[in-house]
């Protein structure tokens, strides 16, 4: 335990004395959290739109106005000619094109078939259809606001319309700062735990320190502990002030139990710091290392239901995915922060971690003992 110690207190004053590790644990990661969370986000604002009203009547007015006091859009062309409209759209000047043809108002009054055309840039097919279901929206408000309205002053006939009062859980101000903050903070944990492990112990072998330690009585296991465990217990301080930043500056709800979220934390660190110590072994130069870990954190990240929900992708994705580590505590950090979910909830996640866990961190050290 003594010589255990001794590999500690070193390790710990060799990463403080580093200069590029303390800007790497403290500033970088502060910095990401209070950027990337509102660049990262799925929200669109000042979407472009092209108004082209060939009616002229009281409902197209309204509909006009509709949109105009949308703070997602802004109209920058209004016209009748919609051959215009659709060179701004060619030339990527306008996202979307409005257009209410002659007869809109009196098929609309007459309760009759009527017809509204978007023409919508679909380059992004995601940011298409986030175009797609905010003027859906719009319309659908339009068309329950102005036929109440009409059906009172004797226009239209029918039953009276039902009123809808959706309950949205868990993020009733549909907050998407709160949503992406989790995912950047596994994402900072991650990386901490991963690459600064790799890199750590591929600077030891590129200097020769590993072999010096070799002929020393010190053994693997204390090497290997002394080497990992320093990034452990930093990569736990970065999850609890990566909640403290978001609380402070998000109001980012803790609804569950942060014990439960740090139990989960620890298993997870352990498989990262595994795959870590697994892309050192076969990596000779700090470069190779780079390479290779970029290959599995894009692929990691991507994977991960950071952006986009893991339920959305394929069949056979979805069963790759479950050798990805990152997707399990992106879904559980969202879980038990948000939702407020107990270990039984989380169960299933948990101990498929620490089966992940214990595989790669022996096949990590299996193959580091090979190798050194």
């Amino acid at each position: 335990m003594r010589i255990l110690y001794t590999l500690l207190i070193k390790e710990f004053k060799q990463i403080f004395r580093n200069r590029f590790m303390i800007p790497v644990i403290f500033v970088v990661p502060l910095v990401q959290m209070i950027i990337l969370t509102y660049a990262a986000s799925l929200e669109m604002k000042d979407i472009k739109l092209a108004l082209v009203d060939q009616d002229h009547s009281t409902a197209s007015r309204f509909l006009t106005s509709a949109f105009d006091g949308s703070p997602y859009f802004k109209i920058m062309f209004r016209s009748e000619d919609e051959r215009e409209a659709l060179r701004l759209l060619h030339r990527d000047r306008v996202d979307v094109i409005l257009q209410m043809k002659k007869g809109f108002g009196q098929e609309l009054y007459r309760e009759g078939p009527m017809d509204l055309q978007l023409l919508i840039n679909a380059i992004n097919a995601t940011e298409a259809g986030l175009v797609r279901a905010y003027c859906t929206r719009i319309i659908t408000g339009f068309n329950s606001q102005i036929r109440p309205e009409w059906k009172a002053g004797g226009g239209l006939s029918g039953n009276p319309a039902v009123e809808i009062i959706p309950a949205f859980w868990y993020n009733p101000e549909f907050d998407y700062k709160i949503y992406m903050f989790c995912g950047i903070l596994v994402i900072l944990v991650t990386l901490i735990g991963m690459l600064l492990t790799a890199l750590n112990l591929v600077r030891e072998k590129e200097m020769g320190t590993t072999e010096q330690i070799n002929v020393t009585p010190i053994r693997k296991y204390q090497f290997i502990i002394a080497k990992l465990l320093p990034f452990w217990i930093i990569a736990l301080f970065e999850l609890g002030f990566g909640l403290v930043v978001g609380r402070l500056l998000y109001d980012l709800p803790v609804v569950g139990s942060l014990w439960l979220l740090f139990l989960f934390a620890a298993v997870y660190l352990f498989a990262v710091l595994g795959i870590g110590l697994f892309l050192s072994t076969i990596s000779g130069t700090q470069q190779q290392m780079m390479f290779v870990a970029f290959f599995f954190m894009v692929t990691f990240i991507l994977m991960s239901g950071v952006f986009t929900p893991t339920e959305s992708m394929p069949g056979w994705a979805q069963q790759i995915n479950v050798i990805n580590p990152v997707a399990y505590f992106m879904r559980v950090i969202r879980m038990v922060l948000l939702k407020g979910s107990d270990f039984r909830d989380i169960s299933r996640d948990f101990y498929s971690m620490i089966g992940y866990a214990s595989v790669i961190l022996t096949l990590a050290v299996t193959n580091y003992r090979k190798t050194t």
